[in-house]
């Protein structure tokens, strides 16, 4: 799949509905205490990329200590879909990418992130 194509990804229950042009050539596989847990694979994007995020009511959040992100989750499924800066100054956005096809997510390179040693 051409990374300047849009990509679309959905939580399970296909509430939320996320879209990314262009989809980015590598995603994240972070060791952090968070992530591992969380299982995902992140799309590090700018926010230029995201078309379509969920409406804030349609997610739940949460905060490690309220630091510099807030993780979103879909209020339905529980998938997490997404993390916002809290900075609105920072155009940088985490997006689940196991919420995309295993097509979209062939195109892309993963990139492992020691975020545990940290």
């Amino acid at each position: 799949m051409s990374h300047s194509v849009a990509a679309r990804g959905t939580c399970h229950c296909g509430r939320i509905e996320i879209v990314l042009s262009p989809f980015p050539p590598t995603v994240t596989e972070c060791n952090c205490s968070l992530c591992r847990r969380y299982g995902v694979l992140w799309a590090y994007v700018d926010a230029d990329a995201v078309q379509l995020l969920p409406m804030e009511s349609m997610t739940q959040t949460y905060s490690w200590n309220g630091r510099h992100v807030d993780f979103h989750r879909c209020r339905h499924c529980g998938c997490l879909t997404h993390w916002m800066p809290r900075d609105q100054g920072r155009s940088a956005r985490g997006i689940n990418a196991r919420l995309f096809s295993e097509q979209v997510l062939a195109g892309a390179a993963r990139v492992f992130k020691d975020g545990a040693s940290k």
